[in-house]
Protein backbone atom coordinates (compact mmCIF):
# COMPACT_ATOMS: atom_id res chain seq x y z
CA UNK A 1 0.00 0.00 0.00
CA UNK A 2 1.57 3.24 -1.05
CA UNK A 3 1.40 6.11 1.44
CA UNK A 4 1.20 9.10 -0.55
CA UNK A 5 -3.34 9.82 -0.35
CA UNK A 6 -3.39 9.83 -4.02
CA UNK A 7 -2.26 6.63 -5.96
CA UNK A 8 -1.55 7.16 -9.43
CA UNK A 9 -4.44 6.82 -11.49
CA UNK A 10 -5.01 3.19 -12.98
CA UNK A 11 -4.34 3.18 -16.88
CA UNK A 12 -7.48 4.05 -18.85
CA UNK A 13 -9.43 1.26 -20.17
CA UNK A 14 -10.43 2.59 -23.50
CA UNK A 15 -8.56 1.16 -26.41
CA UNK A 16 -7.71 3.66 -27.99
CA UNK A 17 -7.64 7.87 -28.78
CA UNK A 18 -11.52 8.90 -27.83
CA UNK A 19 -12.95 11.86 -27.30
CA UNK A 20 -14.58 12.47 -23.52
CA UNK A 21 -17.99 13.78 -23.45
CA UNK A 22 -18.28 16.86 -21.17
CA UNK A 23 -18.81 17.35 -17.80
CA UNK A 24 -22.56 18.13 -18.09
CA UNK A 25 -22.94 14.85 -20.44
CA UNK A 26 -20.65 12.65 -17.80
CA UNK A 27 -23.47 13.73 -15.64
CA UNK A 28 -26.51 12.64 -17.33
CA UNK A 29 -24.32 9.43 -18.08
CA UNK A 30 -24.50 8.77 -14.27
CA UNK A 31 -28.13 9.79 -13.67
CA UNK A 32 -29.48 7.49 -16.89
CA UNK A 33 -27.37 4.72 -16.16
CA UNK A 34 -28.25 4.47 -12.07
CA UNK A 35 -31.32 5.91 -12.71
CA UNK A 36 -33.04 3.43 -15.14
CA UNK A 37 -31.31 0.07 -13.73
CA UNK A 38 -32.84 1.61 -9.78
CA UNK A 39 -35.72 1.70 -11.71
CA UNK A 40 -35.31 -1.68 -13.20
CA UNK A 41 -34.97 -3.12 -9.77
CA UNK A 42 -37.52 -1.24 -8.13
CA UNK A 43 -40.38 -2.05 -10.41
CA UNK A 44 -39.57 -5.61 -10.08
CA UNK A 45 -39.44 -5.42 -6.04
CA UNK A 46 -43.18 -3.54 -6.06
CA UNK A 47 -44.35 -6.38 -8.50
CA UNK A 48 -43.14 -9.03 -6.17
CA UNK A 49 -44.34 -7.29 -3.57
CA UNK A 50 -48.09 -6.65 -5.07
CA UNK A 51 -47.98 -10.45 -6.26
CA UNK A 52 -47.40 -12.45 -2.76
CA UNK A 53 -49.26 -10.42 -0.82
CA UNK A 54 -47.60 -11.18 2.00
CA UNK A 55 -46.89 -7.20 3.11
CA UNK A 56 -51.39 -7.54 3.50
CA UNK A 57 -50.98 -9.88 6.64
CA UNK A 58 -48.01 -7.92 8.31
CA UNK A 59 -47.84 -5.18 10.90
CA UNK A 60 -47.56 -1.75 9.35
CA UNK A 61 -44.50 -1.25 11.47
CA UNK A 62 -42.67 -4.44 10.39
CA UNK A 63 -42.86 -4.87 6.77
CA UNK A 64 -46.58 -4.17 6.42
CA UNK A 65 -48.83 -2.20 4.97
CA UNK A 66 -52.06 -1.43 2.91
CA UNK A 67 -50.54 -0.55 -0.32
CA UNK A 68 -47.35 -2.50 -1.42
CA UNK A 69 -44.72 0.16 -1.34
CA UNK A 70 -45.35 1.53 2.36
CA UNK A 71 -43.20 -1.63 3.85
CA UNK A 72 -40.39 1.02 2.51
CA UNK A 73 -40.96 3.29 5.55
CA UNK A 74 -41.37 0.04 7.69
CA UNK A 75 -39.08 -1.71 10.51
CA UNK A 76 -36.35 1.24 10.62
CA UNK A 77 -37.95 3.31 8.33
CA UNK A 78 -40.82 3.59 11.30
CA UNK A 79 -38.57 4.47 14.03
CA UNK A 80 -37.35 7.30 11.76
CA UNK A 81 -40.45 8.37 11.31
CA UNK A 82 -41.05 8.53 14.72
CA UNK A 83 -37.83 10.79 15.66
CA UNK A 84 -39.21 13.40 12.43
CA UNK A 85 -42.81 13.87 14.11
CA UNK A 86 -42.11 13.43 17.65
CA UNK A 87 -38.52 14.16 18.39
CA UNK A 88 -36.23 12.13 21.13
CA UNK A 89 -37.18 10.84 24.48
CA UNK A 90 -33.93 8.93 25.24
CA UNK A 91 -34.61 6.61 27.96
CA UNK A 92 -33.60 3.13 29.19
CA UNK A 93 -36.56 1.20 30.28
CA UNK A 94 -36.05 -2.89 31.17
CA UNK A 95 -38.51 -4.92 29.60
CA UNK A 96 -39.98 -6.71 32.63
CA UNK A 97 -39.23 -10.41 32.91
CA UNK A 98 -36.93 -10.65 29.85
CA UNK A 99 -34.72 -13.42 29.66
CA UNK A 100 -33.51 -13.12 26.44
CA UNK A 101 -31.15 -11.10 24.70
CA UNK A 102 -33.52 -8.46 24.41
CA UNK A 103 -33.63 -6.45 27.65
CA UNK A 104 -34.64 -2.86 27.04
CA UNK A 105 -37.56 -1.79 25.05
CA UNK A 106 -36.81 -0.15 21.53
CA UNK A 107 -35.98 3.94 21.92
CA UNK A 108 -35.55 6.07 19.26
CA UNK A 109 -32.62 7.77 20.50
CA UNK A 110 -30.89 4.21 18.59
CA UNK A 111 -31.37 6.10 15.53
CA UNK A 112 -29.12 9.14 14.31
CA UNK A 113 -30.95 12.41 13.70
CA UNK A 114 -29.53 13.34 10.25
CA UNK A 115 -32.11 11.60 8.23
CA UNK A 116 -35.01 12.49 9.88
CA UNK A 117 -34.25 16.11 10.57
CA UNK A 118 -33.70 16.34 6.59
CA UNK A 119 -37.18 14.19 6.38
CA UNK A 120 -38.73 16.84 8.77
CA UNK A 121 -37.41 20.00 6.62
CA UNK A 122 -38.44 18.39 3.50
CA UNK A 123 -41.95 17.90 4.64
CA UNK A 124 -42.34 21.39 6.12
CA UNK A 125 -41.14 23.19 2.93
CA UNK A 126 -43.08 20.83 0.10
CA UNK A 127 -45.97 19.19 2.13
CA UNK A 128 -45.44 15.60 0.86
CA UNK A 129 -45.67 14.55 4.56
CA UNK A 130 -43.05 12.17 6.27
CA UNK A 131 -43.58 8.94 4.19
CA UNK A 132 -42.80 11.12 1.23
CA UNK A 133 -40.43 13.28 2.35
CA UNK A 134 -38.22 10.58 3.87
CA UNK A 135 -38.42 8.95 0.43
CA UNK A 136 -38.04 12.20 -1.48
CA UNK A 137 -34.72 12.91 0.38
CA UNK A 138 -33.50 8.78 -0.29
CA UNK A 139 -33.73 9.04 -3.94
CA UNK A 140 -32.17 12.44 -4.36
CA UNK A 141 -29.77 10.96 -2.22
CA UNK A 142 -29.00 8.43 -4.20
CA UNK A 143 -28.18 9.89 -6.93
CA UNK A 144 -25.76 12.25 -5.24
CA UNK A 145 -24.60 9.03 -3.80
CA UNK A 146 -24.36 7.63 -7.75
CA UNK A 147 -22.62 10.70 -9.10
CA UNK A 148 -19.66 10.33 -6.33
CA UNK A 149 -19.41 7.26 -6.77
CA UNK A 150 -18.77 7.60 -10.48
CA UNK A 151 -15.76 10.76 -9.57
CA UNK A 152 -14.29 8.93 -7.06
CA UNK A 153 -13.80 5.73 -9.90
CA UNK A 154 -13.62 7.99 -12.87
CA UNK A 155 -10.64 9.57 -11.41
CA UNK A 156 -8.73 6.28 -10.84
CA UNK A 157 -9.89 4.11 -13.70
CA UNK A 158 -11.82 6.81 -16.83
CA UNK A 159 -15.23 7.43 -17.64
CA UNK A 160 -16.49 4.14 -18.60
CA UNK A 161 -15.13 3.13 -15.06
CA UNK A 162 -16.46 5.24 -13.09
CA UNK A 163 -20.40 4.21 -15.25
CA UNK A 164 -19.86 0.86 -14.23
CA UNK A 165 -19.39 1.46 -10.43
CA UNK A 166 -22.67 3.66 -10.25
CA UNK A 167 -24.41 1.13 -11.91
CA UNK A 168 -22.95 -1.47 -9.16
CA UNK A 169 -24.05 0.68 -6.83
CA UNK A 170 -27.31 0.51 -8.40
CA UNK A 171 -27.74 -2.91 -8.03
CA UNK A 172 -25.19 -4.33 -5.32
CA UNK A 173 -26.93 -6.37 -2.50
CA UNK A 174 -28.91 -4.64 0.06
CA UNK A 175 -29.67 -1.50 -2.30
CA UNK A 176 -33.25 -1.97 -1.97
CA UNK A 177 -32.96 0.63 0.93
CA UNK A 178 -31.49 2.88 -1.30
CA UNK A 179 -35.10 4.18 -2.22
CA UNK A 180 -36.84 3.55 1.20
CA UNK A 181 -36.97 5.30 4.95
CA UNK A 182 -33.56 4.30 5.59
CA UNK A 183 -30.83 6.75 6.01
CA UNK A 184 -28.06 4.57 3.97
CA UNK A 185 -28.31 6.56 0.74
CA UNK A 186 -28.24 9.96 2.39
CA UNK A 187 -24.84 8.51 4.23
CA UNK A 188 -23.34 6.86 1.63
CA UNK A 189 -23.80 10.44 -0.39
CA UNK A 190 -21.93 12.18 2.24
CA UNK A 191 -19.16 9.39 2.81
CA UNK A 192 -18.25 9.01 -0.59
CA UNK A 193 -17.83 13.34 -1.61
CA UNK A 194 -16.13 13.17 1.88
CA UNK A 195 -13.30 10.76 0.39
CA UNK A 196 -12.93 12.69 -2.99
CA UNK A 197 -12.49 15.16 -1.05
CA UNK A 198 -9.25 13.61 0.63
CA UNK A 199 -8.24 12.85 -2.72
CA UNK A 200 -8.02 16.54 -4.10
CA UNK A 201 -6.60 17.43 -1.04
CA UNK A 202 -9.74 19.65 0.17
CA UNK A 203 -9.60 18.97 3.83
CA UNK A 204 -12.01 21.58 5.36
CA UNK A 205 -14.65 20.03 2.31
CA UNK A 206 -13.64 16.48 3.82
CA UNK A 207 -13.63 17.52 7.42
CA UNK A 208 -17.55 19.12 7.28
CA UNK A 209 -19.02 16.42 5.19
CA UNK A 210 -17.47 13.58 7.56
CA UNK A 211 -19.03 15.51 10.45
CA UNK A 212 -22.08 15.68 9.09
CA UNK A 213 -21.76 11.72 7.98
CA UNK A 214 -21.26 11.10 11.48
CA UNK A 215 -24.96 12.60 12.12
CA UNK A 216 -26.34 10.02 10.19
CA UNK A 217 -25.01 6.19 10.83
CA UNK A 218 -22.84 5.55 13.86
CA UNK A 219 -20.96 3.82 10.84
CA UNK A 220 -19.09 7.11 10.24
CA UNK A 221 -16.12 6.38 12.96
CA UNK A 222 -14.69 4.08 9.66
CA UNK A 223 -15.00 7.31 7.38
CA UNK A 224 -13.69 9.45 10.44
CA UNK A 225 -10.59 6.63 10.71
CA UNK A 226 -10.18 7.14 7.50
CA UNK A 227 -9.94 11.09 7.26
CA UNK A 228 -8.07 11.77 10.43
CA UNK A 229 -5.43 8.78 9.24
CA UNK A 230 -5.08 10.39 5.52
CA UNK A 231 -4.62 14.50 7.23
CA UNK A 232 -2.14 12.85 9.74
CA UNK A 233 0.39 11.50 6.59
CA UNK A 234 -0.55 15.06 5.24
CA UNK A 235 0.61 16.71 7.86
CA UNK A 236 4.39 14.82 7.45
CA UNK A 237 4.01 16.81 4.23
CA UNK A 238 3.30 20.78 5.00
CA UNK A 239 4.37 22.17 2.09
CA UNK A 240 1.62 20.55 -0.08
CA UNK A 241 -1.05 20.81 1.97
CA UNK A 242 -0.07 23.29 4.82
CA UNK A 243 -0.84 22.51 8.54
CA UNK A 244 -4.06 24.37 9.19
CA UNK A 245 -6.39 23.06 7.08
CA UNK A 246 -5.68 18.97 7.57
CA UNK A 247 -5.01 19.74 11.31
CA UNK A 248 -9.33 21.98 10.97
CA UNK A 249 -10.34 18.80 9.21
CA UNK A 250 -8.98 16.29 12.12
CA UNK A 251 -11.10 18.65 14.65
CA UNK A 252 -14.50 18.81 13.37
CA UNK A 253 -14.82 15.71 11.80
CA UNK A 254 -15.52 13.55 14.73
CA UNK A 255 -17.42 16.21 16.61
CA UNK A 256 -20.83 15.43 14.64
CA UNK A 257 -20.72 11.28 15.90
CA UNK A 258 -19.08 11.75 18.86
CA UNK A 259 -21.76 14.95 19.85
CA UNK A 260 -24.79 12.78 18.73
CA UNK A 261 -23.24 10.06 21.21
CA UNK A 262 -22.45 12.26 23.92
CA UNK A 263 -25.93 14.16 24.04
CA UNK A 264 -27.89 10.68 24.39
CA UNK A 265 -25.53 9.47 27.08
CA UNK A 266 -26.49 12.76 29.15
CA UNK A 267 -30.31 12.71 28.43
CA UNK A 268 -30.36 8.85 29.72
CA UNK A 269 -27.63 10.04 32.90
CA UNK A 270 -25.74 7.43 31.25
CA UNK A 271 -22.47 7.64 29.85
CA UNK A 272 -22.40 4.49 27.45
CA UNK A 273 -26.24 4.48 27.35
CA UNK A 274 -26.56 4.98 23.16
CA UNK A 275 -24.60 1.46 23.81
CA UNK A 276 -26.61 0.14 25.69
CA UNK A 277 -29.96 0.91 24.29
CA UNK A 278 -28.46 -1.03 20.88
CA UNK A 279 -27.09 -4.14 23.01
CA UNK A 280 -30.28 -4.40 25.00
CA UNK A 281 -33.14 -3.56 22.78
CA UNK A 282 -31.56 -4.85 19.43
CA UNK A 283 -28.35 -6.99 20.73
CA UNK A 284 -26.18 -4.91 18.64
CA UNK A 285 -22.99 -5.02 20.35
CA UNK A 286 -19.06 -5.36 19.00
CA UNK A 287 -18.25 -8.75 20.26
CA UNK A 288 -14.83 -9.38 18.25
CA UNK A 289 -16.44 -11.43 14.90
CA UNK A 290 -17.82 -14.21 17.65
CA UNK A 291 -21.46 -13.85 15.75
CA UNK A 292 -20.48 -13.58 12.53
CA UNK A 293 -17.68 -16.98 13.16
CA UNK A 294 -21.12 -18.67 14.74
CA UNK A 295 -23.06 -17.86 11.15
CA UNK A 296 -20.75 -19.11 8.96
CA UNK A 297 -20.17 -22.50 10.33
CA UNK A 298 -24.15 -22.97 10.91
CA UNK A 299 -24.76 -21.61 7.72
CA UNK A 300 -22.26 -23.65 5.80
CA UNK A 301 -23.48 -27.29 7.82
CA UNK A 302 -26.82 -25.89 6.61
CA UNK A 303 -27.69 -25.65 10.42
CA UNK A 304 -30.09 -22.18 11.18
CA UNK A 305 -30.20 -22.29 15.16
CA UNK A 306 -28.32 -18.69 15.94
CA UNK A 307 -29.74 -15.16 17.32
CA UNK A 308 -31.73 -13.48 14.67
CA UNK A 309 -31.24 -16.41 11.98
CA UNK A 310 -32.90 -15.74 8.18
CA UNK A 311 -31.85 -18.69 6.21
CA UNK A 312 -32.33 -17.14 2.85
CA UNK A 313 -30.97 -13.81 3.50
CA UNK A 314 -28.23 -15.38 5.83
CA UNK A 315 -27.08 -17.12 2.98
CA UNK A 316 -26.96 -14.00 0.47
CA UNK A 317 -25.57 -11.84 3.25
CA UNK A 318 -22.62 -15.13 3.65
CA UNK A 319 -22.02 -14.56 0.09
CA UNK A 320 -22.03 -10.52 0.19
CA UNK A 321 -19.05 -11.20 3.02
CA UNK A 322 -17.02 -13.07 1.24
CA UNK A 323 -17.18 -11.09 -2.10
CA UNK A 324 -16.40 -8.26 0.18
CA UNK A 325 -13.13 -10.49 1.44
CA UNK A 326 -12.16 -11.12 -1.95
CA UNK A 327 -12.16 -7.80 -3.20
CA UNK A 328 -10.13 -5.89 -0.57
CA UNK A 329 -6.79 -7.12 -1.71
CA UNK A 330 -7.30 -5.95 -4.74
CA UNK A 331 -8.06 -2.52 -3.77
CA UNK A 332 -4.36 -2.91 -2.32
CA UNK A 333 -3.39 -4.98 -5.22
CA UNK A 334 -4.52 -1.35 -7.39
CA UNK A 335 -2.76 0.96 -5.28
CA UNK A 336 -5.93 2.59 -4.60
CA UNK A 337 -5.68 5.83 -2.53
CA UNK A 338 -4.95 5.73 1.50
CA UNK A 339 -8.47 6.88 2.76
CA UNK A 340 -10.41 4.57 0.41
CA UNK A 341 -8.49 1.85 1.89
CA UNK A 342 -8.77 2.40 5.13
CA UNK A 343 -12.43 3.56 4.83
CA UNK A 344 -13.81 0.29 3.16
CA UNK A 345 -11.40 -2.11 5.95
CA UNK A 346 -12.49 -0.39 8.53
CA UNK A 347 -16.35 -0.67 7.74
CA UNK A 348 -15.64 -4.27 6.79
CA UNK A 349 -13.99 -4.92 9.94
CA UNK A 350 -16.86 -3.00 12.13
CA UNK A 351 -19.83 -4.66 10.17
CA UNK A 352 -17.91 -7.99 10.97
CA UNK A 353 -16.88 -7.51 14.05
CA UNK A 354 -20.58 -6.62 15.83
CA UNK A 355 -23.27 -9.18 16.71
CA UNK A 356 -26.41 -7.88 15.27
CA UNK A 357 -29.19 -9.53 12.63
CA UNK A 358 -26.62 -11.30 10.26
CA UNK A 359 -28.55 -10.94 7.07
CA UNK A 360 -28.75 -6.87 7.36
CA UNK A 361 -25.15 -7.19 6.77
CA UNK A 362 -25.37 -6.61 3.04
CA UNK A 363 -27.11 -3.47 3.40
CA UNK A 364 -24.23 -2.71 6.54
CA UNK A 365 -21.67 -2.86 3.97
CA UNK A 366 -23.60 -0.97 1.38
CA UNK A 367 -21.37 2.57 2.77
CA UNK A 368 -18.45 0.41 1.43
CA UNK A 369 -18.61 1.26 -2.11
CA UNK A 370 -14.75 1.68 -2.58
CA UNK A 371 -15.44 -2.68 -3.02
CA UNK A 372 -17.17 -1.52 -6.46
CA UNK A 373 -13.59 0.10 -8.13
CA UNK A 374 -12.00 -3.61 -9.09
CA UNK A 375 -15.37 -4.90 -10.47
CA UNK A 376 -15.78 -1.87 -12.62
CA UNK A 377 -12.51 -1.48 -13.88
CA UNK A 378 -12.67 -5.25 -15.16
CA UNK A 379 -16.65 -4.13 -16.28
CA UNK A 380 -14.66 -1.53 -18.13
CA UNK A 381 -12.70 -3.73 -20.39
CA UNK A 382 -16.16 -5.74 -21.48
CA UNK A 383 -17.55 -5.43 -24.46
CA UNK A 384 -20.81 -2.92 -24.42
CA UNK A 385 -23.33 -5.40 -24.92
CA UNK A 386 -21.90 -7.35 -22.29
CA UNK A 387 -22.00 -4.75 -20.11
CA UNK A 388 -25.59 -3.64 -20.85
CA UNK A 389 -26.30 -7.52 -20.32
CA UNK A 390 -24.50 -8.40 -16.95
CA UNK A 391 -25.84 -4.97 -15.21
CA UNK A 392 -29.34 -5.08 -16.40
CA UNK A 393 -29.85 -8.43 -15.32
CA UNK A 394 -28.34 -7.52 -11.80
CA UNK A 395 -30.62 -4.94 -11.56
CA UNK A 396 -34.14 -6.77 -12.34
CA UNK A 397 -32.58 -9.83 -10.07
CA UNK A 398 -31.65 -7.10 -7.36
CA UNK A 399 -35.64 -6.46 -7.30
CA UNK A 400 -35.76 -9.94 -5.65
CA UNK A 401 -32.28 -10.13 -3.54
CA UNK A 402 -31.52 -6.33 -2.56
CA UNK A 403 -35.43 -5.80 -2.36
CA UNK A 404 -38.02 -8.54 -1.72
CA UNK A 405 -35.39 -10.84 0.48
CA UNK A 406 -34.15 -8.16 2.37
CA UNK A 407 -37.82 -6.41 3.47
CA UNK A 408 -40.26 -9.17 3.21
CA UNK A 409 -38.36 -12.15 4.04
CA UNK A 410 -35.78 -10.78 6.95
CA UNK A 411 -35.64 -7.74 8.68
CA UNK A 412 -33.78 -5.12 7.17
Amino acid sequence: MTSTLTAAPVPATTAGPREEPSRTARRWHVLAVYGSLKLAGFAVFLYLLHHTGDFRDKNPRFGGGARPWDVLATWDGWWYQQVAAHGYHPALVPVPGATGPITLEGNSAAFFPLYPAAMRLTSEVTGLGLYGSGMLVSVLASFVAALGVYAVTARLGGHRAGLCAAGLWAVWPGSGTEWSGYSESLYVALAVWACHAVMTRRWLTAGLLTFTAGLARPTATALIGALVLSALLALRKPRADGVARPLTAIVIAPLGLFGYLAWVGHRMGDRAGYFKLQDGAWAHTFDWGRHTFEVFTSVAVGDFDYLFACPIEDVIGVCVVVLALALIPALVRLRLPLVLVVYTVLTVVTVLGTQQIFGNVSRYLLPAFPLFVPPALALARARPADRAALLGFAALASGSYAGYVLFELGVP
